[in-house]
Formats: structure tokens, sequence, C-alpha cells
């Protein structure tokens, strides 16, 4: 089973990706913030993350940044997952090494679309 961990410092955001990434056979963590996103890797490395730019102790960005100064051998896929949508923000997140960028709000279709598009596989009759 594929492991996902949502991290955004709305509660309700969570639970509705919660929701969708089950639905798609992923076993789901979640952060309210980037600090406990980089510590939940620290203790397990997921194969996504679903991560939200604004937040509060630390931002979607500066995550981001401290997940890819870990060095990591085979690091977790990054889907930005924001309101923020212009071309600069969009450039700046694919810049600092995010893998895919999702707009807010989403459904269970653009967000199993989006995890295919960084070839994750969801265990709905598609290949890991």
């Amino acid at each position: 089973m594929k492991k996902c961990l949502v991290v955004d410092d709305s509660k309700v955001i969570r639970k509705v990706a919660c929701h969708m990434l089950e639905t798609l056979d992923f076993a789901v963590e979640e952060a309210a913030d980037g600090s406990e996103a980089l510590d939940s890797v620290k203790r397990a490395v997921p194969d996504v993350v679903l991560l939200d730019w604004n937040m509060p102790v630390m931002d979607g960005m500066q995550f981001l940044k401290a997940l890819r100064d870990l060095g990591l051998d085979n690091p977790p896929k990054v889907i930005f997952c924001t309101t923020e949508n212009d071309i600069d923000h969009i450039r700046e997140a694919m810049d600092a090494g995010a893998d895919e960028y999702i707009m807010k709000p989403f459904d269970r279709e653009t967000l199993q679309s989006k995890l295919e598009l960084v070839q994750i596989g969801t265990g709905c009759g598609q290949s890991a």
C-alpha cells in the first residue's frame, strides 16, 4: 500500500484529502505544518506528500527545501496543493523541487490524475 502525507493547516482540508486518498487505497498520515511534516518524514518516508503552501511555523516552501536538504535516497514525490495559482508561484514551487501542482478545491479524479502524473500508482486498477 502506498503512503501519503497530507500537510495542511486546515483540519477540514486534511480530512477531505485523507478521505479521497483512502478511497484510492493509500495509507495516510497528517501534519498541520511543515515542521510536523518534516518530523513525520524523518520517522517514515512516504511515497508522496500533498503539501499546502501557506501554513504557520514552517510553510510549504520551507518544508520542501528542508525535505530536499535531507538528501534521501528515495525522496517522496511532492504535490503542492494550494490556492496560490499565479505562474510565479507555480514556477517557484517547481524550481524548488515540487513534482506537481494542484489547485484547491480539487476532487478525487483530479487528485488521482496528479498522482498518476508523478508515477504514484493508485489501487484502483492503475499500475504502480
